[in-house]
């Protein structure tokens, strides 16, 4: 954030639970192995009765809230006062607070009144934070970099660990995007596609997060937001295992389970994400849907609920983002010779094979090929749509 863009009454927080490991850390690296802080049967014979958190080691995290939130890159941390209020301890989640209470022009310099609550809304730590705000020499320098990397064309694939992300990976990056790849397992099978993938000359790097876990998104959404300044592309190739249910048998949970990951994780992610697209007014976002909404598979009424109201989600995000450049469309395939089809017998499948006009499965390939084209420059009058990848086993 530039200083000229800073303005009093500005705001930024951070929050963190503290763990056993964090004290373990702090006392490696500062060598303050005070037995109050780290000795549960010392501290039990004090008025505190349980350990107490080093106050700096909250307070650490109000260098957190200047380098990467409020100003951010550039900030330079120059003077302090704390007061500590109350005890911390292991197990306390704080929130770190700031806001911006005086600006120095002449320095550019802001004045910051910092605040930390426990999870009880409590104040633990309060002092006045001093940071110049060092601009970055050059014209323009982070308009520049965000022409460069629009240029570059940045595409996020969620679930790139998996068969038909690795191979829309590979795709994307032999048309020319840089790649950030989302996983939450498989970081093995990450690093191998990065590698394949800088041979072709594109850049790729990785971010773990569980896309049923609110706080994983959270911090996920932050790496991104911290890291990226533009994105060209969102695919969303993650998927979860899909049993064979009868509805009399089916419980809340597994129909659940199919909603997170089609709805509410995307709902999630792209309320993160599209201020990116709105910023450069383009952008393309591509899901992936299934066959079995428009012929339904029985025992599959988790997952082709879910997948029907992703579809919904599709068209209605397409008329409400298209007045601002961005495309929203779904790929819609068949059966996908993948480890996610690993339990399907042998004999189901080849029938499929007969049914199917084209006589084969559909492969990752195909859907990359698909998801390749809805991407680029190619469709940007297509928006709201599926394309159905089923070699003629539905035509609508």
């Amino acid at each position: 954030m530039k200083y000229g863009e800073i303005k009093i009454g500005d705001t930024a927080e951070i929050s963190h639970t503290i763990t056993e490991k964090d004290i373990d850390k702090f006392v490696d690296l500062t060598g303050d192995d005070n037995k109050l802080h780290v000795n549960k049967d010392f501290a039990s014979r004090t008025e505190f009765k349980q350990p107490v958190v080093h106050g700096m080691l909250g307070a650490s995290f109000i260098s957190t809230l200047i380098g990467t939130k409020l100003p951010g890159d550039g900030a330079l941390w120059f003077s302090q006062t704390l007061d500590f209020l109350r005890p911390v301890r292991i197990g306390d989640t704080i929130r770190v607070h700031a806001e911006v209470v005086d600006k120095n022009d002449k320095a550019s310099s802001i004045g910051l009144k910092v605040e930390i609550y426990n999870q009880n809304k409590q104040l633990v730590t309060s002092g006045l934070s001093k940071v110049k705000v060092v601009d970055i020499e050059g014209p323009e320098a982070q308009d520049i970099t965000i022409a460069k990397q629009v240029e570059n064309k940045t595409v996020l694939i969620i679930g790139a660990s998996g068969g038909i992300g690795r191979a829309v990976a590979m795709k994307l990056a032999e048309d020319g995007y840089d790649l950030l790849l989302h996983y939450y397992s498989k970081k093995d099978v990450v690093d191998d596609l990065i590698g394949k993938i800088e041979l072709l000359g594109r850049k790729a790097v990785c971010v773990k997060a569980d896309l049923l876990n609110d706080k994983d998104i959270n911090e996920f959404l932050f790496k991104i937001k911290r890291e990226f300044t533009s994105l060209t592309g969102f695919v969303n190739c993650s998927t979860v295992k899909i049993p064979n249910i009868k509805y009399a048998d089916l419980e809340w949970n597994i129909m659940q389970e199919q909603i997170d990951i089609n709805i509410k994780s995307n709902f999630h992610l792209l309320a993160g994400l599209l201020p990116f697209f709105e910023k450069n007014k383009y952008g393309k976002i591509v899901f992936i849907g299934t066959m079995a909404v428009d012929q339904p598979n029985s025992e599959w009424l988790h997952y082709i609920t879910a997948k029907a109201a992703l579809t919904g989600f599709v068209k209605a995000l397409a008329i409400e983002y298209a007045s601002k450049g961005i495309n929203v469309n779904m790929v819609s395939p068949s059966m996908i010779d993948t480890d996610l089809v690993v339990d399907v017998p042998k004999k189901m499948k080849m029938l499929i094979e007969a049914k199917t006009p084209l006589r084969r499965l559909c492969t990752p390939h195909d859907v990359a090929e698909a998801i390749s084209y809805l991407i680029s420059e190619k469709s940007d009058f297509i928006t709201g749509e599926t394309i159905r990848i089923n070699g003629g086993q539905v035509m609508l």
